[in-house]
């Protein structure tokens, strides 16, 4: 799903708000959760997971195609753990997730 999807099925969902409105609240949302993540903070919505940031130290790298040496710098980048209900809904039993029946298969 994408951001324009979303905001199509808020709407439907809530026939009392205007579209624009919908648009407004999840970029809102959206930005928040950004700007806290660029603090360092971390974002936790109960049930469906939480936002952090990871620091990922310098390192010796190398260019694929020359093999040199290549000094990367440390990075921080987003990480997303799940949490309880979603990761519980994703693995019902009575229905194989897509990567089960593959194993299933073998």
């Amino acid at each position: 799903m994408i951001k324009s999807e979303l905001i199509l099925r808020l709407a439907a969902a809530n026939p009392h708000l205007y579209q624009r409105d919908v648009e407004r609240i999840v970029s809102t949302i959206f930005q928040e959760v950004a700007d806290a993540l660029a603090r360092g903070d971390r974002v936790e919505i109960r049930g469906f997971g939480a936002f952090s940031v990871k620091s990922r130290p310098a390192r010796t790298g190398r260019n694929p195609r020359t093999g040199e040496a290549v000094e990367v710098s440390e990075k921080f980048v987003p990480f997303f753990k799940t949490g309880k209900e979603l990761r519980e809904r994703l693995n019902v039993d009575d229905e194989p997730a897509p990567a089960k029946k593959k194993a299933a298969k073998a």
